[in-house]
């Protein structure tokens, strides 16, 4: 009788897990929609099915081996928003091979070499193309004293968001408003509320004075992002499904004709969201036909993408873990429900698996959990196979490494509780952290070892850098805010509080070459507590050469005092402070660097002009810097200033009127 128990109960136990290890494949497991009812039937499940508690207990078993969770509810944030080898830095130089030309010329500030990123300014050497109100301006400078502009491209009253120029094409990524607001100054005066349909336009820009659309297409979701590996371009957009008289609009607009998505073309994972959906539009540059489009039902919060794989990641809270301690402790059964209906959450991060193929296209991989939260896209990296991530929970901050599986390798230990992470960088086999409550930690981490990665070095010092970039194999350039600590004491000298306050912007040099020991070199201060820059959120904003020894950004100067407090996001407060408030003052500051420090050569301004003959918006809107041979050039959306490197002695301007042709 006994042994009949111990088989049945054996059998059981088989059974129960079978049962677990198909539902997690299941989960894993990507499928396609049959047909538009059901899809219309999955975006009405409204989200992710809330398990019921025997779903729960039948699932104990697995999270309490793999630590996954059992309960998820989703946080929905909107965003517009890598290095192979240690002996691999990140290049400036053109890799667009748009022309013959043997000019020396800067390109977008990117962070995978390779993966072109699209941005707001571009150029080949003889022409800039830049965004200027509702309009993409070309502008001939082959004779730097005379800059001209050769064409306007009106883009039919919608907002070019982003340019992308790969050879003799330019890519012209827009915004359409879906709204009845009629102002004509739609660049601003739009609601948060209002669909946002993205819009991709490729030219062909062989003769620059009379540029030819190749292609055109729509699709229903807000743009997200994008990128560009040789030739072939990639289209994020990302949104909330649309039902239209109990359907869901899978439509989109290719040169001039309405299509539909093609149901095999919609995938989705169970239990995941339902009725949000990620688009990714496939397009060969090199060869251009009909767009690939597929429609993933997941939202997505963050993205990076090397040259084989495509990871889109999204954020979300999740119930604490369940422990066996927990499990068999003094509480027994009765403690196990409260653990299941506890409410306590903790940050999670859903990590999707893309695999990019020349001629099979994009094709999903897999998908994994991992606790924690990343900040940009900078948070992760590639290499050999596996993927590096920098991730923030309120117990610090660690790296995690993964296999190409999303299994994890190893991780390092939480660092600096209740701090927040506010940089990372990952290069070659080391990577470099920065978090922040009153002073910045700068942390270096060995990475060799993928199994066993390891924290080395610490430098603490005042105030706290949003961007880390690589001066050479050895130095490190960091750029945030500087702070000081403000300490409040009783009649007796004990401390009663303590905060830190902003006292203006900084850029560090940092020598990490005795990674137990790096040290700051120099460091700059830039202004005052009201000073801030698009590149504290916005790396594509900085211009760097090590060869041509110079370093510059953009600088605005505000009427009121900034300030970041240790709980804000300071993306979303620096972008807040941005748009509320008037700035007094716009320059482009650039430094010559060395491995002695900074040093500020001069600023360049693009004056505010109520001048009705230009500009209709009142601010110059300084937007990116770069460098032709030996020559700068600033563009705003109503000017272009040229300027001598070496001194900066300005030898030509452009005006851009309302209405330029």
């Amino acid at each position: 009788m006994k042994n009949k128990k111990k088989i049945t109960i054996t059998i059981i136990a088989i059974l129960l897990l079978l049962v677990i290890y198909k539902q997690v494949n299941n989960n894993n497991e990507i499928r396609t929609i049959k047909n538009e009812k059901e899809l219309y039937k999955l975006y009405n499940t409204k989200g992710e099915r809330d398990l019921s508690l025997i779903e729960r207990l039948l699932t104990l078993p697995f999270s309490i081996l793999t630590e996954h969770t059992y309960y998820t509810s989703s946080y929905n944030t909107w965003g517009s928003v890598d290095y192979e080898t240690d002996s691999v830095l990140p290049k400036q130089i053109i890799t667009n091979d748009t022309e013959t030309t043997k000019k020396d010329y800067s390109e977008t500030n990117i962070q995978v070499e390779g993966v072109d990123e699209a941005d707001i300014l571009k150029t080949d050497g003889d022409y800039i193309y830049s965004i200027s109100e509702n309009k993409v301006i070309i502008t001939n400078v082959k004779d730097s004293t005379n800059p001209k502009i050769e064409k306007t491209i009106y883009n039919d009253n919608n907002i070019p968001t982003d340019l992308l120029l790969y050879k003799n094409k330019l890519v012209i990524i827009s915004t359409k408003i879906n709204n009845n607001n009629n102002n004509n100054n739609r660049r601003y005066y739009y609601s948060y509320y209002d669909n946002k349909n993205t819009i991709v336009e490729v030219y062909d820009i062989k003769d620059k004075t009379n540029p030819k659309r190749l292609k055109k297409f729509e699709l229903e979701e807000p743009y997200y992002t994008t990128r560009c590996i040789n030739g072939k371009l990639y289209i994020f957009s990302k949104g909330y499904l649309r039902e239209d008289n109990k359907k869901i609009l899978i439509d989109y607009k290719e040169d001039n004709k309405t299509k539909k998505i093609n149901t095999n073309n919609i995938y989705y994972l169970k239990d995941n969201f339902k009725n949000h959906q990620t688009l990714i539009a496939e397009l060969d540059l090199n060869n251009i036909k009909d767009i690939k489009l597929s429609s993933y039902l997941i939202d997505i919060s963050n993205a990076y993408i090397s040259k084989d794989n495509i990871y889109l990641l999204k954020q979300e809270y999740e119930n604490e873990k369940i422990s066996i301690k927990s499990i068999f402790g003094w509480k027994g059964v009765f403690g196990l429900i409260d653990i299941i209906d506890d409410n306590s959450y903790e940050s999670q991060t859903k990590i999707y698996k893309f695999n990019i193929n020349s001629k099979k296209g994009i094709t999903y991989q897999t998908n994994t959990k991992i606790e924690g939260k990343t900040i940009n896209q900078y948070s992760l990296d590639e290499l050999d196979g596996n993927i590096r991530i920098a991730l923030e929970t309120e117990d610090g901050t660690r790296i995690a490494i993964l296999d190409k599986n999303l299994k994890l390798l190893g991780e390092t230990e939480k660092l600096e509780e209740e701090e927040k992470m506010y940089a990372s960088r990952f290069i070659g086999n080391k990577a470099y952290l920065v978090t922040y409550k009153n002073t910045d930690p700068l942390f270096v981490i060995d990475l060799s070892n993928p199994k066993n990665p390891k924290v080395l070095g610490e430098l603490k010092i005042p105030g706290y850098s949003t961007y880390l970039h690589p001066y050479d194999e050895t130095h490190l350039i960091g750029i945030g805010m500087d702070t000081k600590e403000v300490v409040n004491r009783d009649s007796n000298g004990k401390v009663t509080s303590s905060w830190t306050t902003i006292t203006g912007m900084k850029m560090c040099l940092f020598d990490v070459s005795d990674i137990t020991n790096p040290k700051e070199i120099d460091k700059t201060t830039i202004g005052d507590s009201r000073t801030v820059s698009a590149i504290l959120t916005n790396p594509k904003a900085l211009l760097f050469s090590k060869e041509k020894e110079l370093l510059a950004i953009p600088v605005n100067n505000y009427k009121e005092d900034f300030s970041v407090k240790n709980t804000d996001t300071y993306e979303e407060e620096i972008e807040n402070f941005t748009s509320k408030n008037d700035y007094t003052s716009e320059g482009y500051f650039v430094y010559h660097i060395d491995l002695k420090g900074f040093k500020l050569k001069g600023i360049i301004n693009h004056e505010k002009n109520t001048n009705s003959e230009y500009y209709y918006y009142y601010t110059s809107k300084l937007l990116r810097g770069l460098y032709i041979d030996d020559n700068l050039y600033t563009v705003s959306e109503k000017e272009i200033k040229v300027n001598k490197l070496e001194d900066l002695k300005e030898i030509g301007k452009l005006k851009i009127k309302k209405g330029e042709e």
